[in-house]
This record gives C-alpha cells, sequence and structure tokens, in this order.
C-alpha cells in the first residue's frame, strides 16, 4: 500500500464520486441539449433537468453533511484524547486557539512532531494546510471519508 501524505490524502467514494454522480451529469447534458433540440417538448425537458439538478444538489449535500459533521465531532475528540495523553492535561484553551482546519491538520503528525507544530499553531497562528506541509514524517488516516 502506498504511503499516505500531502498530495495523496484525499479519498473518494467511487459509487458516489465516479457512478451516480457523473451518471447524473450525463441526464442534466442530455436534459439541456433536449430543451434546445426538441421543442415540441421543451417544457417536459425543462422540468426534467431542473429534477435531476435537484437530486444531483442533494445527492452531494447530503452525504458531505452528514458524514463530514459526524467526523468532524469525532476528529475534535480524538485531539482531546491525545492532548490528554501527550500532555496530561485538558485540552479546552488550546483548543479554543485553534480553528476545526488546525486539529484536523494536526491528527497527521506523530505525538512527537504533535508537540512542535501545534506550539508553532498557537503561537504564529499557522493555517491548516501550513500544519499539513510541515509534517516530515506522516502519520496516515484512512478511515475519514
Amino acid at each position: 500500500m502506498e504511503s499516505q501524505n500531502y498530495k495523496n490524502h484525499r479519498k473518494f467514494y467511487a459509487p458516489h464520486h465516479f457512478i451516480f454522480l457523473p451518471l447524473l451529469l450525463i441526464l442534466e447534458g442530455i436534459g439541456i441539449y433536449k430543451i434546445f433540440n426538441d421543442e415540441q417538448n421543451q417544457l417536459l425537458w425543462i422540468l426534467f433537468s431542473v429534477i435531476i439538478f435537484l437530486i444531483f444538489y442533494l445527492a452531494i449535500m447530503v452525504r458531505q453533511h452528514y458524514a463530514l459533521g459526524l467526523q468532524n465531532r469525532m476528529v475534535r475528540l480524538e485531539f482531546k484524547q491525545r492532548y490528554f495523553e501527550i500532555f496530561n492535561l485538558r485540552s479546552d484553551e488550546a483548543e479554543a486557539k485553534l480553528t476545526f482546519s488546525q486539529i484536523a491538520a494536526l491528527r497527521f503528525a506523530y505525538d512527537d512532531e504533535f508537540k512542535i507544530i501545534l506550539e508553532k499553531a498557537l503561537k504564529e497562528n499557522i493555517s491548516g494546510d501550513e500544519i499539513k506541509k510541515s509534517i516530515t514524517k506522516w502519520k496516515a488516516d484512512r478511515h475519514r471519508i
């Protein structure tokens, strides 16, 4: 299995990203094409295109909303647990100063680097993307969707 790093850490769900959504885009394209080339049924094709667009929009938004909302809560809990294990302190003060993007990025760092980068994030307020780029030894997260 390939080693995870900044360039390859994003994950796709094949049935959703490569089958369902492209199929909806193709249907939408057909609907729009038919609107301009089938004047006899133009209103029907407009309705078809609007319905396909709404299904496409809902498919993206609902999937993302539920999955990411739950995962964001898990990432925060993991941060709290990890902070407590490393420093033997509650993370409330540090967590209040960090954005979710920073907290999420810190999960890719091993404990020794976590301490250093966390301190830098708290002092210099570096972005989550900058945190990810500064990690030298990447700790893979293959469970995030």
